[in-house]
């Protein structure tokens, strides 16, 4: 069976797209095998186009250990441009509304000679309360000792689980891939969980580094990102829009005056290509 994809990234997070409107696969098994850099198209997932009876278009996403994800803030907008570029959904009113693992979300496209070139997505609210995360614990905020380091964890969900620990210390510097795996694999964390490490720069920008789950450390992550600056808003140390700067590039993050989130950043198609299966 041939299969036809296009390679998208956004800030460095880079996914795979396929249109699966027409046909079923074991997108799983396929993500573990596209996503191999050596072996496979090389991606930090895939995004798959289905339809949605309750929004224009459906996303699935799913990891390169093969597992599904609720909702991907970069893959959105990488799903996006998949979809409006190959005209498989017309946004309405400028905006598409788009059915995910973690609820119906809207999305605003910046066009550009007919392509998708930015979006901003509206992320939802955050969910602090522990069994909504989810976290085995009676609280979001707490302390756990890894490696013989005492973390400080700001839990939540932004459609996704995330721990967040904002240090002091430079984050280049901090062993994220050896504490992250242990976090992201931690019996308090019933469904897993992505971590990221973030330093304070000032009140309108953070540094963040990311271990996503199933993916382990990536470039950049839009919900690791809203995830950072909103623990960080959390505890009042950022204000109402916030640049995150990460290994790829720069994502915004702001609120309105709902407490609703907005992700914005760009989406840059890297190339096509047919990936031939034993089907």
């Amino acid at each position: 069976m041939d299969i036809k994809f296009t390679k998208l990234q956004g800030a460095g997070n880079d996914y795979i797209a396929i249109d699966g409107r027409n046909f079923d696969h074991d997108w799983g098994q396929l993500s573990l095998e596209m996503s191999k850099p050596a072996f496979g198209v090389g991606s930090d997932g895939i995004v798959v186009v289905k339809n949605s009876d309750i929004a224009q278009i459906r996303m699935l996403v799913f990891n390169p250990d093969g597992t599904e994800a609720e909702m991907s803030g970069n893959g959105i907008r990488l799903f996006s441009k998949f979809v409006i570029d190959n005209n498989l959904a017309i946004p309405k009113d400028n905006s598409l509304k788009i059915e995910t693992g973690g609820g119906v979300r809207t999305l605003w496209p910046r066009i550009l000679d007919n392509k998708m070139i930015s979006a901003k997505v509206a992320m939802g609210k955050a969910e602090f309360e522990p069994k909504n995360i989810p976290v085995k614990m009676n609280r979001n905020c707490f302390d756990i000792d890894i490696l013989d380091r005492k973390l400080s964890l700001t839990c939540l969900s932004v459609g996704n689980p995330h721990a967040v620990t904002i240090i002091e210390d430079n984050v280049d510097n901090f062993p994220l891939v050896e504490i992250g795996s242990i976090i992201e694999n931690h019996e308090i964390f019933p469904n897993r969980i992505n971590f990221e490490v973030v330093n304070i720069l000032d009140r309108k920008n953070i540094r963040s580094r990311i271990f996503e789950r199933g993916a382990g450390e990536t470039l950049s992550s839009g919900t690791g990102s809203t995830a950072s600056a909103t623990a960080s808003k959390f505890h009042n140390l950022v204000d109402h829009n916030v640049d995150v700067h990460l290994d790829g590039g720069i994502l915004n993050i702001s609120w309105d005056e709902d407490e609703e989130i907005y992700l914005s950043g760009p989406a840059v198609e890297v190339f096509t290509g047919i990936w031939k299966t034993n089907d």
